[in-house]
């Protein structure tokens, strides 16, 4: 550890107060990488978020002009997807704003590239190659939260 590494936080015990060094890790982190990371998450709680209340919810006829494998597949799966994908969504973003069980957050990621790599193969089968490129767009942002929040900036939890 470099120097200044360690840092003094004073700790309220009942009435006395104690001096304790610390090594920063009780902090939530901060800086460039931690801001680009929350922005990730944002985009992808949107992205996600959206497209899974569409998904979940609208009449299959609706969702057909915008989205013609719709009508390919079970409906059962289009639901599937977008309640997996709202969850996802929701992953991104509650359980580190909470501070309650962050580790779910990376873990989301994982799951969100995951429909996105599987959606690519789905997209690559159909001929839709266009498609594809926001799948890994979209996965690979995924990918950068999964990373950083597990590896360079993990949210601590409360």
């Amino acid at each position: 550890m470099g120097e200044g590494a360690f840092s003094t936080v004073l700790l309220d015990v009942g009435d006395m107060a104690i001096a304790a060094p610390s090594d920063g890790s009780q902090t939530a982190p901060k800086g460039g990488l931690h801001t680009a990371l929350w922005v990730a998450q944002i985009l992808l709680a949107c992205a996600f978020g959206m497209a899974g209340v569409g998904k979940s919810t609208a009449p299959i006829a609706q969702l057909a002009p915008d989205i013609p494998w719709v009508l390919d597949i079970p409906e059962a799966l289009v639901r599937f997807i977008g309640i997996a994908e709202f969850a996802g969504g929701l992953g991104m973003v509650l359980p580190a704003v909470t501070g309650i069980r962050p580790v779910l957050t990376p873990l989301a990621a994982l799951g969100l590239a995951l429909i996105m790599l599987l959606a690519a193969g789905f997209h690559l089968l159909r001929g839709e190659v266009p498609v594809i490129a926001f799948n890994v767009l979209l996965g690979a942002l995924a990918l950068f939260v999964a990373w950083g929040r597990l590896r360079r900036a993990p949210i601590p939890p409360r």
